[in-house]
């Protein structure tokens, strides 16, 4: 019985459930070993953030001492021969301070003067460089200016936006204008997008408001190299014309947009069903039209050499094609204007064009992360744009998506009625799933900055991906190229037609009922815990990526903080109140941009103050009971006299006043009053009640507080930010 007992094996123990974790990490954390660098970028992107949310500016040489101190740490840790365990933290912790550092050289680098608030109007006189997207007061023009009156030349910014009279003048004209001058907009409300950061990285100084018609002015002639980039924009301007002369402003506007990123011929309306309907990002020079531009090269070169027997047998086909793809980047950057988008877009398409002529795959996180690498080592700023963010999400979400998709089998002798139903489904089910995942990648970062979505756009962009992919971006490349030889008329008309079928689309998609839905943005410090956790679903190799998840959806559940009871906008021109879930706008029409970006922000529906209870006159608007509303507002230039004062005092708790006052009636006492020199030192302000209404006791949060003094931190008129 012995013999037998021994000759029968012991069963080995069952691992703990503790062991069979630690075995289950050690194998996930395994295969991670060739991914970590991919976490790089990622941390020399943390540094940039950093940077950007300081609310005063730091001197460069400690954040240069620090990069230096962790760089040399981490060279010193590999020579050492330490394990990865001690080398990984050391990498992230050394590309964390040059992100950091990077930054803030490239601030120091694009200094330039900012112009002051004038409290008159100027003459300015300049080059147009080019024409910008018109505003909701007309036209507008970026000039380089050569004198403005009251300005030394050492504090004349090296460029302005313009919104003039009339018709725009063209690139390269000298022009007169008789002005107002002001900084850049400061945001419309605490925490909202910051145009004036976004113009100092460009090196725009400032914005104009003309106030007569656009003169001639006769000027010495410009330095080589402005005068290079007014021929380069002159021949945009004059292609964009020529596109809308073919195919009318309604197809022929979005057919400008979308070539050479000039949009004076959109209409507003056409704008908004875009937005409506999911379609906007069409209209964008980004990273989708640089990929078809470039993949459409790509192939069509690789097809011409494929059909060419002789030539394909004597030189490499696919290289080649990248490099036809590479002048097509190249050429389609320089036709766009080189927004930063395009400029973007074109680095990550660049870098994959190499890839193959490097033998290398050309799509792969690691291009990807190189990608972002060198965008974010010349544009630190992109870091916190919402372009950036949206597009390399888009990005690594296929690219993990690509990475994951299993193997396609391949029929062998299948019928051919049957292999086309089969490509057809997978190429839809792959449209529809890149969709999903693409719209679940930027969804975060869509909610936080635009603070709508369209509910039906995934309809909308797979009904319209074809007709844009294959037929609108191949025909205006086409059409774009032929045009100045008098050639491009058929590819124009072809694109027109798709554009016009895009649009119907999008108007009935549009259309539907509940199409669009407005979301409240949630806490600033929300939106990076969502890109760390749409980042980790991507970069991590194996099944806790899902780990990722919860994170990656932190914008959309994580608790909003109360709405703001009270704005009162950038000079307390504007303002609005909360009152029954929706902003009653007190001056309908007035800084209109500035009170949409507020609710939307705050996730409100605007709605008109009726005329019922309130008293207005030319200068001023108050309630005539407690009931109508909590605010009164004066916004005339002139102080007002000691009587007006009293009787906004009496009717509101509280009272904004644009004038600076030089003292207070008695009436005053227990209410808040706020005047010219509270708005020019704090920009808008939102107010929440704090206890009782028989209190009166508010909360304010500052746009400068917000803010922070930077660079940039200047206020202009937030009217000019957009719209």
């Amino acid at each position: 019985m012995s013999d037998r007992a021994a000759l029968i094996p012991s069963v080995p123990a069952k691992p703990s459930t503790r062991a069979r974790a630690a075995a289950f990490l050690h194998v996930q954390v395994a295969a991670q070993a060739l991914r970590w660098r991919l976490w790089a970028p990622v941390a020399f992107g943390g540094g940039c953030a950093v940077y950007f949310v300081l609310k005063a500016e730091p001197p460069a040489w400690p954040l240069l001492l620090y990069a230096a101190v962790a760089a040399a740490g981490w060279f010193a840790g590999r020579r050492a021969g330490l394990a990865r365990a001690w080398t990984l933290p050391l990498m992230l912790l050394a590309c964390f301070a040059f992100g950091i550092a990077a930054a803030k050289l490239r601030t120091d680098a694009v200094t330039a003067p900012i112009a002051p608030a004038l409290d008159r109007p100027v003459v300015v006189e300049g080059w147009v460089v080019d024409v910008d997207s018109p505003g909701s007061a007309g036209p507008r023009v970026i000039i380089a200016p050569v004198r403005i009156d009251g300005l030394a030349p050492e504090d004349t910014p090296v460029r302005l936006r313009a919104t003039v009279r009339g018709v725009a003048p063209e690139p390269g004209e000298a022009v007169r204008l008789f002005a107002i001058l002001n900084p850049p907009p400061a945001p419309a409300s605490p925490g909202a997008y910051d145009f004036g950061r976004t113009a100092f990285f460009q090196r725009m100084g400032g914005v104009a408001f003309a106030l007569g018609e656009t003169r001639p002015a006769y000027l010495t002639p410009a330095p080589w190299r402005l005068r290079a980039v007014m021929a380069v924009n002159a021949m945009r301007y004059d292609l964009a014309k020529r596109i809308v002369a073919r195919q009318g402003e309604r197809a022929g506007g979005v057919a400008a947009a979308m070539t050479t990123g000039h949009e004076a011929w959109l209409d507003p309306a056409e704008v908004d069903v875009m937005r409506d309907s999911g379609l906007a990002h069409i209209l964008s020079i980004s990273g989708l039209h640089m990929a078809v531009v470039g993949g459409f090269a790509f192939f069509l070169v690789r097809l011409l050499v494929a059909a060419a027997p002789w030539v394909a047998l004597r030189v490499p086909g696919k290289k080649v094609a990248a490099v036809a793809g590479l002048l097509a980047v190249g050429t389609y950057l320089v036709v766009s204007g080189s927004p930063p988008p395009a400029e973007r877009a074109a680095v990550t398409a660049s870098i994959a064009f190499l890839a193959i002529l490097l033998d290398r795959q050309a799509i792969t996180m690691h291009a990807l992360a190189v990608a972002a690498l060198v965008v974010l080592v010349l544009q630190p700023e992109a870091i916190v744009t919402p372009g950036f963010q949206m597009s390399f999400a888009a990005t690594a979400a296929l690219v993990a998506l690509v990475e994951a998709w299993p193997p396609r089998i391949r029929e062998i002798s299948a019928p051919l009625p049957i292999l086309i139903v089969q490509r057809t489904g997978a190429w839809l089910g792959a449209a529809v799933l890149a969709s999903l995942v693409a719209g679940a990648a930027t969804g975060p970062f869509a909610l936080q900055h635009f603070n709508r979505t369209a509910m039906y756009g995934l309809a909308a962009n797979l009904a319209t991906a074809p007709v844009s992919d294959f037929l609108i971006m191949p025909a205006l490349a086409l059409g774009a190229l032929l045009e100045p030889l008098g050639l491009g008329a058929p590819f124009l008309w072809l694109a027109g037609q798709g554009i016009t079928l895009m649009l119907a689309i999008g108007e009935w998609v549009a259309s539907l009922p509940g199409a669009v839905r407005t979301v409240a943005s949630a806490p600033d410090y929300v939106l990076p815990i969502a890109f760390l956790g749409v980042l980790f679903c991507c970069l991590w190799r194996g099944p806790l990526r899902w780990i990722g998840l919860p994170f990656a959806c932190a914008v959309l559940l994580w608790p909003r903080a109360p709405t703001p009871d009270l704005w009162i906008g950038d000079g307390g021109t504007a303002a609005a109140f909360v009152e029954n879930g929706e902003a009653v706008i007190m001056r309908p029409g007035v800084r209109q941009f500035a009170v949409d970006v507020w609710s939307r922000r705050r996730g409100l529906q605007t709605t008109d103050r009726p005329p019922e209870g309130w008293t207005c006159t030319r200068f001023s608007c108050a309630p005539e009971t407690a009931a109508a509303g909590p605010v009164a507002l004066w916004w005339g230039k002139r102080s007002p006299t000691a009587e007006q004062v009293d009787a906004l005092c009496r009717s509101a708790q509280v009272i904004g006043v644009r004038a600076e006052l030089s003292a207070l009636p008695a009436s005053c006492e227990g209410r808040l009053v706020l005047d010219g020199f509270d708005f020019a030192r704090g920009g808008a302000v939102e107010l929440r009640r704090e206890g009782p209404p028989v209190a009166n006791r508010w909360r304010a949060v500052w746009v400068a507080d917000a803010r922070g003094d930077r660079p940039w931190s200047r206020f202009g008129d937030v009217s000019d930010s957009g719209g």
